[in-house]
């Protein structure tokens, strides 16, 4: 198994990032009954334009493997940030390269993100009933559930808080 790099996307990565975005979300059941959900997640060039949109790399292909979205309350993609929080959104791995620690990687290239900008949390909303796998990931990494964060931004899409504290962190 050949190893990961994170790094920021670059242009050039955007189609795959847009094609995987989009796979991934398919695969997981996401976009059932969504009206214009699929072309928000391929826009990543919007997305990078007012976030960051990183990518985790096979290092030996160069291949894209899986891709996330970081960013700050106050800006556009932002949904439940709040005064020292960051966020990060559209965390997706090819469905083709699960399993590989893609998405461990970025949800750990996030928390450093916003450790190194001196965030006090890290916080995500995720979808009631997606993936068990997702869920586990986010709890292995110490995220918890705020319950005030829970949204629901279209009738029968149930976006459950997460939060990590990053207080104390080094």
């Amino acid at each position: 198994m050949s190893g990961l790099l994170v790094r920021r996307a670059e242009p050039a990565d955007h189609p795959a990032v847009a094609r995987l975005t989009v796979a991934a979300y398919e695969a997981d059941g996401q976009l059932k009954g969504e009206h214009g959900y699929g072309t928000v997640l391929a826009d990543v060039a919007t997305r990078a334009e007012t976030g960051e949109v990183l990518v985790a790399v096979d290092e030996a292909t160069g291949e894209v493997l899986g891709a996330v979205t970081f960013v700050l309350p106050g800006t556009p993609y932002a949904e439940l940030s709040g005064p020292g929080e960051a966020e990060f959104r559209m965390l997706a791995v090819d469905p083709a390269a699960q399993g590989r620690g893609a998405g461990a990687a970025l949800v750990r290239a996030c928390v450093a993100r916003a450790v190194e900008l001196g965030c006090s949390a890290v916080v995500i909303c995720v979808r009631a009933g997606m993936a068990a796998t997702a869920h586990r990931l986010y709890t292995r990494l110490g995220f918890v559930r705020v319950p005030e964060k829970d949204r629901s931004p279209l009738p029968g899409v149930e976006l459950l808080g997460l939060r990590l504290d990053l207080t104390g962190r080094p």
